[in-house]
Parts: structure tokens; C-alpha cells; sequence
């Protein structure tokens, strides 16, 4: 008895894991940090060597039945001929280097990408931008792979931006977007949120004056408060709401 109350107990975890992956790639493409290309991945709460992301499919349309599972390398478990994605990479290189995340989306939004070519601060500028943390660095392929076609395709490449990322949560890719990385998917999502709107405004900004960054106990302490429970599950509910799942 045991045993069959953990397997459904597992069984569970696993389903509410995947429903809220499906969630998240439609959240992502309603608030503008995702478009018809990026991604978002979860670790398998089940077993911390694979991870769960959609087939390469744009992720406003990504169904359950979308969802593939990966090995940390990239490999497929179990037989599934259809295309992933070519930088799903970039997920199980942060996934292998760092245990204590367990969901990544990497994405090009518009906002974003002036900080990756310009040598301008994108530290958080307001409180709801402090989840982005205080340091950002950016990664250039050019350094160890030279001409590419600018993705992330290969686990080296993918460590390679790991290395970037090292224990912060977001790194940026010169001419191609960014990276954020966090706990869990409700997390993950606020800060890649937060970065494309604290990137917006600090354009805003320049335009009347000099920017006043947020402080390092600024960041510190409005960033543990925002990734605090009661402010994800409210901010949960709302994406949910403008993704057309409201009820859920």
C-alpha cells in the first residue's frame, strides 16, 4: 500500500511539474519575453539527472503532449523522432553545473538586447527588478568558438555560458539574448519578467537622466521578499489569468 500511495504521490508531482512547463511557454509568449523562438526547461522533480522541454515548436502553442524528456547531455529518453531544440544545450550544461536550479529559459527579448552589445549597466533600477540580482555579466562566443551561427549547440558551449553565468541569476549573450536560471519555474519566470521590464525602463530612464541603481541590501532584501511564497503565487495567478488560464 505504501508503495502504491508513493508511485501516485509521484505520479502527481510529476503531472503538476509538466502542467505548469505547458503554463510557463504560454506565459512567457503573453508577456512579450518570449517570441516564436526561446525556451523554458524544469528539472524532473523525480530524478535530478533529466530535465523536461518542449520539442522545438514555438513556445505560444506548446501542448503536454510537446513536452520530451533529456538526459543532462542532451540526450532523448525514450524514443521520440521528432526535432528539439538545437540549444536545449544551454539547460543541461546550467542544469549539470549548477544542482540548486531547477528551471532555466533562455530568450531574445527586444529589451534585453541593446545591453548585450553596449557596455551599460542593466542592474535593477526598481524594486521588482532586485529578482534579477545584483551582478550581470555577458557572455561572448567569440572569445572561445569565434565565427558561429550564434547559437548555444553543444555542451561545450553551453558550459562555456554557464561558466558565465556562474552562481548569479541571469547572464547575457552578446547579439543574442539572455539566460535566467532560478529554483523553481515560478521563480524563473519573475526574474525573466523583471529583466525584460527593468531593461525597458532604464532606456526610459537615460533619456531624462542618469540612472539610480538599487542599492546591493536593496536588491538583497526585496529580491528574498519577492521570491518569497505569498508574492509568487499572487504574481503565478495573474500571469495565469493573461495566459487565458484563469481558474487553474
Amino acid at each position: 500500500m505504501n508503495q502504491q500511495i508513493t508511485r501516485q504521490g509521484d505520479a502527481a508531482v510529476l503531472d503538476a511539474t509538466l502542467t505548469a512547463l505547458v503554463i510557463a511557454n504560454r506565459i512567457l509568449a503573453r508577456e512579450d519575453v518570449i517570441d516564436d523562438f526561446g525556451h523554458i526547461s524544469v528539472r524532473n522533480p523525480l530524478n535530478p539527472n533529466t530535465y523536461f522541454l518542449s520539442r522545438s515548436r514555438s513556445p505560444a502553442v506548446v501542448t503536454r503532449g510537446d513536452i520530451m524528456e533529456f538526459t543532462l547531455d542532451g540526450d532523448l529518453v525514450g524514443d521520440d523522432h521528432r526535432r528539439p531544440y538545437a540549444e536545449r544545450h544551454i539547460h543541461g550544461a546550467i542544469y549539470k553545473d549548477r544542482p540548486d536550479v531547477n528551471s532555466v529559459t533562455h530568450h531574445h527579448a527586444r529589451s534585453v538586447l541593446p545591453f548585450t552589445m553596449v557596455d551599460i549597466s542593466l542592474r535593477p533600477m526598481f524594486h521588482m527588478a532586485s529578482v534579477i540580482g545584483k551582478d550581470i555579466h555577458t557572455w561572448d562566443s567569440q572569445d572561445e568558438f569565434g565565427d558561429t551561427n550564434m547559437l548555444v549547440d553543444s555542451m561545450e558551449m553551453g558550459h562555456s555560458l554557464a561558466r558565465t553565468l556562474g552562481n548569479n541569476r541571469v547572464a547575457l549573450l552578446r547579439g543574442h539574448g539572455c539566460i535566467c536560471a532560478a529554483d523553481d519555474i515560478r521563480s524563473v519566470i519573475m526574474i525573466s519578467i523583471a529583466l525584460k521590464d527593468n531593461a525597458a525602463l532604464i532606456q526610459q530612464t537615460r533619456q531624462l537622466g542618469e540612472v539610480t541603481y538599487l542599492t546591493d541590501g536593496e536588491i538583497d532584501m526585496a529580491s528574498k521578499m519577492l521570491l518569497s511564497e505569498m508574492p509568487l503565487a499572487r504574481a503565478w495567478d495573474y500571469w495565469v489569468g493573461r495566459a487565458g488560464f484563469s481558474g487553474l
